[in-house]
């Protein structure tokens, strides 16, 4: 079995962030999206993986893999130039995958659990598309699915009236049939080949279609709310504070769970609960909750508490006392 992540998605609702950063490559509790999905996929041993990514996005995800030592895997990098969908990008990687059966992952999605059980219902139940499925509260922002005896039967690309709550999660099991679905299919209204309209297909012929549940957190990181979510989610799954010894402390308050990076310095802060803060950052004289810090930010005696909120890297905000 392979592995194949998309990280192409231009991640437009995230702009400014997304402008100098894949989102693949956005800090959840200071480690990569990208870096957490490919943990997943070496946990079930597979050590194939391609990577769908724009060309713009090459150097700086090449740069983020060079150095991590703990994979045992090989990486093949799948171009995807326009924005054509999700089953474009699988069609594109077709060439990668060949016989294979593959584990797709949305390399924008933070997945909470193991593949374990996704994994061994699609080769126990010989389905030709196994997915992981999830209860949402705005399934209009989703891919949803009916499900009948242990089956999907019907699937529906971010539905005005759904049907139901239970959302594809960003993570999937097909075998090689899939190539087909994907060729037969037309664009949405778009412009885009869905997915969804691929395993709808699959559906409406007869090929078997089933799913796992999801009873962790699994979250799109597309917006910034859904950023902190995923960053609060994963410190809090850590239940202790990840600080590097790098890191300098001077009367500073840490209310766990907190993430702090290689080379920052604290200076007469409070932080946390929820916060992460990126390499080579300086902070003083401030509170901090639920934040994301990028790396090498300056944040320097401000009037209020920061909550809730993402500062990109390379920002300097400086209060007036």
């Amino acid at each position: 079995m392979k592995g194949l992540i998309l990280c192409a998605g231009k991640g437009s609702r995230l702009y400014p962030f997304t402008r100098s950063y894949p989102k693949s490559l956005l800090p959840v509790a200071n480690a990569p999206l990208l870096h957490a999905c490919i943990d997943k996929l070496v946990e079930q041993q597979i050590t194939e993986i391609g990577i769908v990514i724009h060309p713009s996005q090459e150097t700086l995800i090449r740069a983020s893999l060079e150095y991590v030592k703990r994979w045992n895997a090989d990486f093949t990098y799948i171009f995807q130039y326009e924005p054509k969908g999700i089953a474009n990008a699988v069609l594109l990687a077709q060439s990668f995958i060949g016989n294979h059966s593959f584990i797709m992952l949305l390399g924008d999605n933070l997945i909470s659990i193991s593949l374990s059980e996704l994994r061994e219902r699609a080769e126990a139940e010989g389905n030709h598309a196994t997915l992981l499925l999830g209860e949402v509260d705005t399934p209009q922002d989703y891919g949803i699915a009916e499900v009948k005896d242990n089956r999907i039967v019907r699937l529906e690309e971010k539905p005005q009236a759904p049907k139901s709550n239970q959302a594809v999660l960003g993570a999937y099991v097909f075998t090689p049939t899939l190539f087909e679905a994907a060729r037969k299919i037309k664009a949405s209204a778009r412009g885009e080949y869905e997915i969804t309209d691929a395993i709808q297909w699959l559906i409406e012929r007869g090929y078997q279609v089933s799913y796992a549940v999801a009873d962790k957190p699994n979250i799109d990181v597309g917006t910034v709310p859904r950023w902190l979510e995923a960053n609060r989610v994963t410190l809090q799954a850590r239940r202790t504070s990840d600080i590097h010894p790098s890191v300098v402390l001077e009367n500073c308050t840490l209310i766990e769970p907190v993430s702090i990076a290689e080379g920052t310095i604290l200076k007469d802060c409070t932080i946390g609960p929820y916060v992460s803060i990126g390499a080579s950052s300086f902070v003083e004289n401030c509170h901090l909750e639920n934040c994301v810090v990028m790396g090498q930010v300056h944040l320097k005696q401000l009037l209020q508490p920061l909550e809730n909120t993402v500062i990109g890297h390379g920002s300097v905000l400086l209060g007036v006392r």
